[in-house]
This record gives C-alpha cells, sequence and structure tokens, in this order.
C-alpha cells in the first residue's frame, strides 16, 4: 500500500436509476372520460358523500353536446388499459393522465393516446401488473363475450394492438380480469340479465371474435358485464334516476348464450337500464348525469328489493337530464 494505511473512502456502485414512478405518491384518483373523449384525475377526497336522492355535486363542465360517460377510481401507479371501438388496445399509467380542476374537461384522449381519427375509447381497465393465470373477459354490444390470457395485452405498441375481432356494427362495451373460475352477470339495457360461469368460455387468441354471451332481443344491447362473488348484491341503476339492489342469488345460473331473464321492473318513469354494478354494502358509488352532475352515495343505503321492483329515486334529474354511468370506489386495501 503507498501511503501505509487504509483506504479511508469507501468505493461504492452506481446509485440505480431513480424512475420517475417512484417519486409519486400511491393515491386513489377519480379519473373520468367524456362522450368526446376528454379525459383527466382528480384525488378522491374531492368527492363528498351524499344522502340518496340529493342533488349531486357538478364534477365537470362540459359544452351542451358532450358529457361524463365514464368514471372509475384507480391508483396513481396502476396501469390504465384504454379499450376501443375498434377493438384495439392501449396503455397507460394512471399518473400520466393530467391533473385537472374538478370542473374542466381535461385533456383530450387523441392527444394521449395515438388513436385513430374515428377511434373512441368504449372500455377501460386498471390493474397493478400483468400476472400470468389471469384473463380479460370481453362482452360487446351484441352479446358476443371472449377470454383471452392477460399475458397477450402485456406489450402494447405506440398505435395500439388488436385487443379482440369485432363484427360491423358492434362494439366493446365492458371489460374485466378474471382467473377462469368466475361467475359473470351480464345486463341489458331493456333489463334482461343472464348469469352463468366463466369455465363455458373456452380461452381464445387476442385477434379472435369471441362466442354468444347472451341472445338479444330486436333492439337491446348489453350495458354491463360483472364478476358475481358470494355475499354480494347486484345493482341496476335507470336513466331516469333510478336503482336497485338485488340479492345475487336471485339469479339462478344458465347456460352461456341464453336470453337470461329480468332483472328490473322497466317502466317510463324509470327509463332504460344505463349499468348493472356488482356491490357490498360497505360500498361507496358515483352516479353521473349527462349534464356533468356527479352524486355519489353509500350503498348500504339503497334497499335491496326483488327483481320485479323498479327500485328507488337514487339521483334527482332536471327536464332533458339523464344518467348515462355509475361507477363504484375501489375498496381500501
Amino acid at each position: 500500500d503507498a501511503y501505509g494505511d487504509e483506504r479511508h473512502t469507501e468505493i461504492v456502485d452506481v446509485a440505480p436509476e431513480i424512475k420517475i414512478e417512484d417519486l409519486i405518491a400511491e393515491e386513489d384518483m377519480v379519473v373520468t372520460i367524456t362522450h368526446t373523449g376528454y379525459i383527466k384525475r382528480n384525488p378522491i377526497s374531492l368527492y363528498r358523500s351524499q344522502h340518496r336522492g340529493g342533488k349531486g355535486k357538478m364534477g365537470i363542465n362540459v359544452k351542451e353536446e358532450d358529457f361524463v360517460e365514464d368514471l372509475f377510481i384507480a391508483s396513481t401507479h396502476d396501469y390504465l388499459l384504454f379499450f376501443t371501438d375498434a377493438g384495439k388496445i392501449f396503455w397507460k399509467k394512471v399518473h400520466e393522465v393530467p391533473p385537472a380542476g374538478r370542473i374542466t374537461r381535461g385533456k383530450a384522449i387523441i392527444n394521449l393516446l395515438n388513436l385513430s381519427p374515428e377511434e373512441k375509447v368504449t372500455a377501460i381497465l386498471s390493474l397493478k401488473d400483468f400476472s400470468p393465470g389471469k384473463f380479460i373477459t370481453f362482452i360487446t354490444k351484441k352479446g358476443t363475450i371472449k377470454k383471452t390470457a392477460l399475458e397477450a395485452y402485456s406489450n402494447p405498441r405506440a398505435g395500439g394492438i388488436i385487443a379482440l375481432g369485432l363484427d360491423e356494427g358492434d362494439e366493446l362495451i365492458s371489460t374485466k380480469l378474471t382467473d377462469g373460475e368466475r361467475h359473470l352477470f351480464i345486463g341489458t339495457k331493456m333489463g334482461k340479465a343472464i348469469h352463468f360461469s366463466e369455465n363455458q368460455i373456452r380461452e381464445m387468441g387476442r385477434t379472435a371474435r369471441g362466442i354468444r354471451g347472451i341472445r338479444l332481443s330486436k333492439g337491446d344491447e348489453v350495458v354491463g358485464m360483472e364478476v358475481v362473488v358470494p355475499h354480494i348484491s347486484l345493482l341496476t341503476v335507470t336513466e331516469n334516476g333510478y336503482g336497485k339492489r338485488s340479492q345475487a342469488s336471485e339469479y339462478r345460473t344458465q347456460n352461456r348464450g341464453g336470453s337470461g331473464i329480468f332483472t328490473v321492473k322497466r317502466t317510463m318513469k324509470t327509463g332504460d337500464v344505463v349499468g348493472v354494478k356488482s356491490i357490498t354494502d360497505e360500498d361507496e358509488l358515483m352516479i353521473i348525469s349527462n349534464k356533468g352532475k356527479i352524486i355519489r352515495l353509500r350503498a348500504a343505503d339503497i334497499p335491496v328489493q326483488g327483481r320485479s321492483t323498479q327500485g328507488v329515486r337514487l339521483i334527482t334529474i332536471e327536464e332533458g337530464e339523464r344518467v348515462v354511468a355509475v361507477a363504484k370506489l375501489a375498496e381500501k386495501e
């Protein structure tokens, strides 16, 4: 040793590169999307809980020809998978969605994703990672269902990749993350529903078209799909602000592709069904109108009723106003 003593400094490896995500706090966000394709995120704390039948709080300012079409809750670190009406998939991290004030529309999705001019996002899924042994299950407006391994979607290109093949005039309505052993509940605009086991759907490739999930009457279309688990109830919400919970046990398991059974008494007063959700007493819900009004309420405040009832008023709407979506707040982990 040239200096006759030990080195006083320690040589260490270069510190690992810090990813931008490491600097972003993990926090639940409310992500809203408008009919004409604007997206934004806001902290969930911006929305207060209200009583059933309340007037709601303006969640967004929109032009007359626009309205809030989708709302969901996801962590800043989650992946957002964007599925389009053209059957393609794009993905982003939640923190890549620009934050915006409560009454602004946000950023045009076409500027956030590399969409074709006429392409529109019709379904969104949030997830932590692309674990093996999981599937994405799709349902389309015309009742076609498909199940594909989640890993098949882990490497989207900038221009998106094919998520599923679609027949002309059909579009994607809902996507669910499943494990091959789930039970599925599909609801329609005219108040029909079908409940069957996921194992009735064989796994298909990424570009496959799928098979019939529910047989629809003329003029009917699928409005939503939920995963059924024990001890949940199924919420049905209509365009005129009515809603009801029914026990999942009221819906017997049927074979895939049948016409289903009625889930709500549909009348002129209730209007068409706009959404179905699986909920528990602990859940909180967001209900959104075409005028940009959002009301937050507790699931426990909505009475459990039989399948043949029309439900109770959940939100007070004005003339020309209608409910367009219902969303469930994410469970706390």
